[in-house]
Order: C-alpha cells, then sequence, then structure tokens
C-alpha cells in the first residue's frame, strides 16, 4: 500500500475538523475490510446530521455524543447501508438523542432480482457481514433533500457494493460510503453486491461535477472524477482477465479467483473469489459467458 495511503491514521473517537460545519470521527474497528475503520461524520452547526454511525461499540458511541456541545442537537441518523460496520450503532444512537434514523430501507431494500434470486437459493455470506436486524425508521429515496439548520443532503441511490446503498451530496462535497474509496476498490459480494448496478452507480456520480468524496473508509478523495474513472477502468480490467481466463476452457469463480489475485493473502481469497463471481453474474446478464445448471457461486461458467 502505497505510502500517502497509510499516512491517514487519524485517533480513534476525535472528532477532528475537516471544513466548516463537518466533522469526522475514527471508529475503533480497523481490519483488512474496513482499513483503520469506519468513518462517522458529523454535520451541521447547532443541527446536527450524523453519517454512518458505525459499529456496535460502546466508546464509538461514547465520542460522537461527547462531540455534541450544549448547544447542538443531534436531528438526524442517516446510513449509507446496512454492512455491520456502518448501520449497527444507529439504533443506540437514537435511543440516546432521539433522532430518527434515515436509510434507502431495510437489508433487502435495491437488491435487484438477480441478486434476489441468488439470495433465495440460499447464497450469503462472502463479505463485510449484513446487519440483518436494521431497520430505519424513516425510508429515504432517490432525489430526496434531508436538510437541518446550514445543510441540506441529497439522497443519490448507489447500489453495487450494497443494493441499500445511498450517497449524498452537499453541493460539490460527497459521502459516498463503500461505493468510491482512496485506499481500495470497494468489494462486490453478491448477492449483497450486484456488479451491474455498481458500475451503473459509477455513471451516475460520474455524470456530476464533485470537489470531493469523503468515504466511509480512509482519507478524503481531492480528485473524485479520477476516483471513479479509475474505478471503473479497473473493473473492466477485471472483466478482461475473467473473459480471458474461460479462453481455457469452463471453469469456476475460485478457480479463476486462484489464477488472477496471486499476490493476494489466502485470507482474503475469498472476497476475491465473490468479486469474481460478480463479475461472472454480470457477464451472464450480458450474453457473454454461461453456466452449468443453474447461476450459483460453485456454477461453472464457460464463454458464450
Amino acid at each position: 500500500m502505497d505510502a500517502h495511503i497509510l499516512a491517514f491514521n487519524p485517533e480513534p473517537g476525535k472528532a477532528e475538523q475537516l471544513a466548516p460545519n463537518l466533522r469526522r470521527i475514527l471508529a475503533p474497528n480497523p481490519s483488512p475490510m474496513t482499513f483503520r475503520g469506519t468513518n462517522t461524520y458529523l454535520i451541521g452547526d447547532t443541527e446536527l446530521a450524523v453519517i454512518d454511525p458505525g459499529p456496535d461499540h460502546p466508546d464509538h458511541l461514547k465520542a460522537i455524543l461527547a462531540a455534541v456541545t450544549p448547544e447542538q442537537t443531534i436531528t438526524h441518523i442517516i446510513v449509507t447501508h446496512a454492512h455491520l460496520d456502518h448501520s449497527p450503532l444507529a439504533r443506540a444512537l437514537s435511543d440516546e438523542t432521539g433522532a430518527p434514523v434515515y436509510a434507502y430501507g431495510d437489508p433487502d431494500a435495491g437488491r435487484s432480482a438477480v441478486m434476489q434470486a441468488l439470495a433465495d437459493s440460499g447464497l450469503a455470506g462472502g463479505g463485510e457481514g449484513v446487519d440483518l436486524d436494521f431497520m430505519p425508521d424513516r425510508v429515504v429515496c432517490e432525489g430526496e433533500v434531508l436538510r437541518g439548520r446550514g445543510w441540506a443532503l441529497e439522497v443519490i441511490h448507489t447500489p453495487g457494493h450494497f443494493g441499500n446503498h445511498i450517497s449524498l451530496a452537499m453541493e460539490d462535497v460527497c459521502f459516498c460510503g463503500d461505493h468510491v474509496m482512496g485506499w481500495a476498490s470497494s468489494l462486490v459480494s453478491p448477492p449483497d453486491g450486484d456488479l451491474t448496478d455498481f458500475m451503473a452507480s459509477c455513471e451516475k456520480l460520474s455524470a456530476r461535477q464533485w470537489r470531493v468524496f469523503h468515504a466511509g473508509h480512509g482519507a478524503p478523495i481531492e480528485n473524485p472524477s479520477e476516483r471513479l474513472a479509475w474505478l471503473m477502468a479497473h473493473r473492466k480490467g477485471r472483466e478482461s482477465e475473467i473473459l480471458a481466463g474461460l479462453t481455457s476452457g469452463s471453469t469456476t469463480a475460485e478457480a479463476l479467483a486462484s489464477a488472477i489475485y496471486k499476490e493476494t493473502p489466502a485470507a482474503l481469497l475469498p472476497a476475491a473469489t465473490r468479486n469474481v463471481f460478480a463479475h461472472l453474474v454480470d457477464l451472464h446478464g450480458k450474453k457473454r459467458v454461461s453456466v452449468r445448471d443453474q447461476l450459483a457461486a460453485d456454477a461453472v461458467f464457460e464463454l458464450l
């Protein structure tokens, strides 16, 4: 990992001022999937929005509450998606403050028909962990604007990393959750992750002019358009590798991942396999590959 990426190492629990009316608190949940931990954002001067309260960790709850001064009130708790590193603390924070929880829906919301069929067939796991108990108080929709004194956040539905994933636009600033990150490419793991939706969401974000992205993990992304272009090119490059791997004959997502991700630690190969499977599902939908029997994580794929 590059030195400038590793340089992002804020103190967990400390509210850091990023801009006027914008602070970030790092949750104490570092891991190979979360980098330094989950970024919780506080927006506003008197009426505060909290974006991604984070994991169910008592010290992080204390840190968020400690960042609220006597003249401030948390009025909105907004969850970008229902992974265990982003949403579980929302209910405890709501109980402490009385603020409602806003999100696109429960963990199944926004899921494509293909991914729903995979889930119905029994496919699960393979990601950062789903907050199965998550349920917002208020469901938001594409284009809705959430407002507090001195701020407004436009909801952009950006499925792909997760079906109920949203990004939030504050003028030319975007809180992009786990859809775009500067330290790594985003995980797309079926049935919660859908590569077809992921690429469409990248295109949706690319159609707008942004100054900075604030991601769910890692440092601010100061070159949003370049990062989006890289992310889409990266995915297209991975697709080419998968198609090339299929020229030798029919094979599985696991075998392709082992051949493509040669430098990846063994512990991360299951996640890499899910990424490859996401590409194969996308290619199947585009009628570029066929599958023996039914679409499944251990299915055998071949070129059409």
